[in-house]
């Protein structure tokens, strides 16, 4: 009698052990992902090993790759109180627009944000709020291949002349060699949130500022930033197709990878898979900071300018699980899942310690350089315009394309755009 007793329970406290080892109640928490290059398929990882430590799931949501798409989705949910995503993957421009949707992670972040790039979680705090946990930065870097500029004798380009004319000469070359489908240069051409990217990076590179400023002054109407424009215009089918006019980051990634350009903007994600087994340049691919502008033309004012992108994890409020999805940003922003993500995939860290990482700079040796690169890139002119960034950025890249595709001269263009953007900025104030 007294060891069937004690058989009871024993087996009673294994069922006690096994109840409280295990979650009282799992979660089913919806993450947002994109599909640009490998980050599906990181995400996905890092949101299940999340799930398996702490016995919950995880549903993947798709969201468009395109940018601006994207932002219109997001917008759609929470402007709904949709509670269906959990986790929203946050463009480097979105937090302004998006705050009021968003929960303050900063009492559930203990302090975690304070080893990040101070510029990137100052972006994603909002009257105090930090609203969003940065996941991985971005810059736009020039991408070249080494062995054609090697066979041909010429340097990596310093300003945007000396590429069109490298570009050039080397299309030429190659194409008279058999090569018919070689170009010289692809980029992100489509009317976008990636051609605003581009075309701030051209105006800035020519000393003609960030369409506003700082202040909140408009000041894309320069000779320089027309400068700019007029030279982009200018690669349309002469080193750079005209589909270019529709490509994203994909689409230019694919041209280049596919050993049919010279030279590539692209963000850093683009590294690791040119690199990867298969490539075929693989092994062939130089990064480079993109070129400067030049001329009398605002000369002294002309410098290397990047746009700073990068992507962060936000918490909707209208979440059923808020500090369980708290918990789930922290683990897939932390310094173990960013090092991951740069080894595997070179996705820049967030976290300047990750910058001095040997393994790191192994895999992806251009980003000892880019720590700095991030702290001096060049911002969209988000801060200054508030919750009007998407009309600015929306009237920038149509301006642009309008340009790119010859629906309009430079001049022109730059002029309507002012018009445009004093009408947004209503009563002097974009507020």
């Amino acid at each position: 009698m007294r060891c069937h007793l004690r058989r009871l329970l024993s087996a009673a406290c294994l069922v006690c052990a096994a109840f409280a080892a295990a979650p009282l109640r799992a979660a089913e928490l919806a993450l947002m992902c994109t599909g640009v290059g490998q980050e599906m398929a990181l995400c996905r990882e890092a949101a299940d090993d999340w799930a398996k430590r702490h016995g919950h799931t995880v549903r993947i949501v798709t969201a468009p790759n395109d940018a601006s798409a994207r932002l219109a989705l997001v917008q759609q949910w929470l402007s709904a109180g949709s509670d269906q995503v959990d986790v929203l993957q946050v463009d480097v421009v979105w937090p302004g627009l998006l705050a009021a949707h968003l929960l303050d992670l900063r009492p559930h972040a203990r302090g975690q944000e304070q080893q990040h790039f101070e510029g990137f979680v100052a972006n994603n705090t909002i009257d105090g709020r930090l609203v969003a946990m940065p996941w991985f930065a971005n810059a736009g870097l020039l991408f070249y291949r080494a062995d054609l500029l090697k066979k041909h004798g010429r340097p990596v380009p310093a300003t945007w002349a000396a590429l069109t004319e490298t570009a050039e000469a080397i299309q030429r070359a190659e194409r008279a060699a058999g090569d018919d489908q070689l170009w010289g240069y692809v980029w992100q051409g489509r009317a976008y949130e990636g051609l605003t990217c581009n075309a701030l990076e051209w105006v800035a590179s020519h000393g003609g500022g960030t369409v506003v400023e700082a202040d909140g002054r408009v000041s894309v109407r320069n000779p320089q930033a027309e400068a700019a424009l007029r030279t982009a215009a200018g690669w349309v089918g002469r080193i750079t197709p005209k589909a270019v006019l529709n490509y994203a980051e994909e689409e230019s990634r694919l041209v280049f990878q596919s050993g049919r350009a010279v030279f590539m903007r692209n963000w850093p994600y683009a590294w690791a898979l040119a690199q990867a087994e298969g490539s075929a340049i693989r092994g062939k691919v130089g990064v480079a900071l993109l070129p400067r502008g030049e001329g009398a033309a605002g000369a002294a004012k002309a410098r290397h300018a990047a746009a700073l992108g990068g992507e962060a994890l936000a918490v909707s409020k209208y979440s059923k699980h808020p500090a369980l999805a708290a918990e789930l940003v922290l683990h897939m922003t932390s310094a173990a899942a960013q090092k991951s993500r740069a080894l595997r995939a070179s996705f820049n860290p967030t976290r300047p310690a990750l910058y001095a990482d040997a393994e790191i700079l192994q895999a992806n040796p251009f980003m000892g350089e880019l720590a700095d690169t991030f702290r001096s890139a060049v911002p969209r002119p988000t801060a200054a315009t508030g919750t009007r960034y998407n009309q600015v950025s929306h009237a920038f890249w149509n301006a642009a394309h309008d340009v790119l595709s010859g629906k309009a001269e430079a001049g022109a263009a730059l002029r309507r755009l002012e018009r445009g953007l004093a009408r947004l900025r209503r009563g002097g104030t974009w507020k």
